[in-house]
């Protein structure tokens, strides 16, 4: 006589999004409602306090991530139930490239191991392009500032590389107490290639109670170091980008193809 069968765990890495109930998707409030054990930097679990009530949580500090997802499968592994939240999308530079990294050396198997799910979430650059405007209508790029797990020679090449292709580009962690010449090299790299007024916007906790705007331009960018930290996203314009009553607009093209505003008759 055998038994039944184990239960099959699962692991969803949940993003959060900007940190206001009203930006999480509906699939991220399901997936929480549904895990029975909740892990996370603890400020990203502070996020959600209100809907884990009752689970098992389990908080972890800043840079601990390798440990939080050790735990998380591990969990999944013994047949629970586990939300790994994570803010903005888990999917862009956040937990669930870990997570496929730690299984990948496991030698998991989509078909027979645990079930694992991504639960995609409303990001920096969405939230914060959302605040100020319509920077992100062509083509841009995405940078992160912090040289902790990429060399800091390699993120000058890409940086270069997005200045010279004239990208409308996304600056995630712009700076940080040990952190300060990044952004400001990274202007630098920015003048060889756009003009100074090009407009540029610096958000600092969008969507939070500690929300701050500022709209600014290159060669300006640096005289607000009281607004750059972990949780401020900065976007610079490209070539083409204006600033308009205080919104970033980047044309789309259409003005080449159409009459935007119809003449009355």
């Amino acid at each position: 006589m055998t038994g039944e069968p184990a239960k099959k765990g699962k692991l969803y890495v949940v993003g959060v999004g900007p940190g206001h109930h009203d930006h999480m998707t509906y699939r991220a409030k399901q997936v929480i409602q549904e895990s029975e054990v909740i892990v996370g930097y603890e400020t990203y679990v502070g996020l959600v306090e209100d809907l884990i009530q009752g689970k098992e949580v389990y908080r972890y500090a800043m840079t601990q991530e390798v440990d939080r997802a050790n735990q998380a499968i591990e969990f999944a592994e013994k047949g629970r139930i586990v939300s790994l939240v994570s803010s903005g999308d888990p999917g862009i530079y956040g937990m669930v490239g870990l997570i496929y990294e730690i299984l990948a050396e496991k030698g998991w198997d989509k078909d027979s191991g645990i079930y694992v799910e991504c639960v995609p979430g409303v990001s920096s650059l969405n939230s914060c392009a959302a605040l100020v405007g319509s920077p992100l209508m062509t083509d841009f790029a995405v940078v992160s500032m912090s040289d902790l797990l990429v060399p800091w020679d390699m993120i000058v090449k890409r940086v270069e590389a997005a200045a010279l292709g004239d990208y409308v580009t996304v600056i995630y962690n712009p700076a940080s107490k040990k952190r300060v010449h990044q952004l400001r090299d990274t202007r630098d790299i920015f003048l060889r290639y756009r003009k100074p007024e090009t407009p540029v916007a610096i958000i600092k906790g969008a969507y939070r109670e500690t929300q701050q705007v500022v709209m600014t331009t290159i060669d300006k960018m640096l005289e607000h170091q009281d607004m750059l930290g972990m949780i401020t996203t900065v976007i610079v314009g490209n070539s083409s980008t204006y600033n308009y009553k205080g919104m970033m607009i980047n044309p789309r093209g259409y003005t080449s193809k159409y009459q935007l505003v119809k003449e009355a008759h």
